[in-house]
């Protein structure tokens, strides 16, 4: 297995591409694990939008729970760069097993709490008597599957450290190319219907971990999964750095939860499911959106923490700009798709003419502000690589803060409708915030580095 990328000499621009779209177009492949399950579950006969209004409450859920592993996969990840890039192998590897522990233990933690609580949550954050017993049924068998969602999603970022792009994107799209074969055998050839969507869902994660693990434990990895050398001063690093990638996703999904009450309670028993349910195909849009657009940023990270733990502030800044503007790059493109295609994608998931039009007109407004999201990504996921996470957390939650602000107060003030306007607002006054803050604490940063030890 020979390395591919030299993180520390290779030419920065061609080094960002090359780790940055295999990564984009892995996110891109992943969305199709819940893209597919709701295209296909929105056109079950007879009960398709109530099935999707369900599994659209489950959405959240789900990504909170995910959200474990980003806090270690993307926590411990430039941890492990960083050292790679100071040429300590041996703490490098403790990082890695330490990470793999924390990943254990979190996932038989979680499956246990969530089960627990999992029908007391979904009352909570939106369901209705017409679609909890939908959203049960997948929560439920999406849950027992915990360990291998997260054992796939966070060791695969240890790949990616490593300078191995292609594997973490053949991961991604091996379980996601299983995901869209497993769908209608479950769904309609075997009649499960939601079920059959939560287990092919589940397998597909399982082909994922073992793809993951097996690569990490091959001997000609350069840093190889092994057992031990475990540290609480490691695990605690790990948590500081996976701080504000998790809590930027966690609290993502909380929004979500709150949106989806938020439309059920404005939107009253004439409109509430139906609102749901276009909320769940606007959703299911931005992640097409989000998704690769996190990939090009996430999977330049070991870019950047190499070479700051290297002390190399010129291909810092190289690599910085490289990935803002492949950021910009993709979401003009996005515009322009969503403006004309939209209408094409809405009808991949209903039949229904008033959620058609809904949903087309949501999607539009709320993908208005891409622009300047492309800006807010990449600086606040390169400022968490180059360790600074308390200013990287800090412009993440002011967007949230900033969003759910507008959640609560447009649908009071406005109309149920006027919800979908709050994820423009939020992008457009937090990368302006963003980014005047970067601009003022990007030079202290790389100062700092010149001056003094890794973080």
């Amino acid at each position: 297995m020979a390395r591919t990328n030299d993180l520390g000499r290779d030419r920065v621009f061609p080094l960002v591409c090359r780790l940055a779209i295999p990564t984009m177009l892995a996110q891109l492949v992943s969305v199709l694990y819940s893209i597919v399950d709701r295209m296909y579950i929105g056109n079950i006969p007879e009960i398709g939008d109530l099935a999707l209004a369900g599994v659209g409450v489950c959405g959240p859920i789900v990504t909170l729970l995910g959200s474990f592993a980003t806090l270690v996969g993307l926590g411990g990840s430039p941890i492990l760069a960083m050292r790679m890039g100071e040429g300590n192998q041996k703490e490098a590897s403790r990082v890695l097993s330490n990470s793999f522990l924390m990943l254990l233990v979190l996932s038989a933690a979680l499956t246990a709490l969530f089960l627990l609580l999992k029908e007391h949550m979904l009352w909570w954050f939106g369901a209705s008597p017409a679609t909890f017993g939908y959203a049960n049924t997948y929560l439920t068998i999406y849950t027992a599957g915990t360990f291998f969602a997260l054992m796939a999603t966070g060791m695969n970022s240890f790949l990616i450290a490593q300078g191995f792009s292609g594997l973490g994107m053949a991961t991604v799209m091996l379980g996601a190319a299983l995901n869209i074969a497993l769908d209608p055998v479950f769904i309609f050839l075997l009649d499960l219907g939601v079920a059959g969507a939560a287990i092919a869902t589940v397998l597909s994660q399982m082909a994922s971990c073992a793809f993951v693990l097996c690569a990490l434990l091959r001997k000609r990895m350069p840093v190889p999964l092994r057992w031990g050398g475990f540290s609480s001063r490691i695990m605690r690093q790990v948590v500081t750095f996976g701080l504000s990638p998790f809590l930027i996703i966690a609290t993502d999904s909380v929004l979500l939860i709150v949106l989806n009450t938020v439309l059920q309670r404005y939107g009253g028993p004439e409109l509430g499911d139906t609102l749901v349910t276009c909320a769940t195909i606007v959703q299911s849009y931005l992640l097409l959106i989000t998704m690769p657009m996190g990939g090009l940023t996430l999977g330049t990270q070991p870019v950047v923490s190499f070479n700051y733990g290297a002390g190399d502030a010129k291909r810092i800044k190289t690599a910085i700009k490289s990935i803002v503007g492949l950021c910009l790059a993709f979401c003009a493109i996005m515009m322009i798709v969503t403006h004309t295609l939209s209408p094409l994608f809405v009808r991949l998931f209903t039949q229904n003419t008033e959620v058609l039009e809904r949903s087309v007109g949501y999607i539009k407004v709320f993908t208005a502000m891409i622009l300047p999201l492309a800006v807010q990504y990449p600086l606040v996921d390169e400022t968490t690589a180059l360790g600074h996470v308390r200013l990287a957390l800090f412009c993440s939650l002011f967007r949230k803060s900033v969003f759910l602000a507008c959640l609560l107060l447009l649908p009071a003030l406005v109309s149920a409708e006027a919800t979908f306007l709050s994820e423009p607002i939020a992008d457009a006054v937090a990368a302006t915030v963003t980014t005047i803050l970067f601009l003022h604490f990007f030079p202290r940063i790389l100062r700092e580095r010149a001056g003094g030890p890794t973080v």
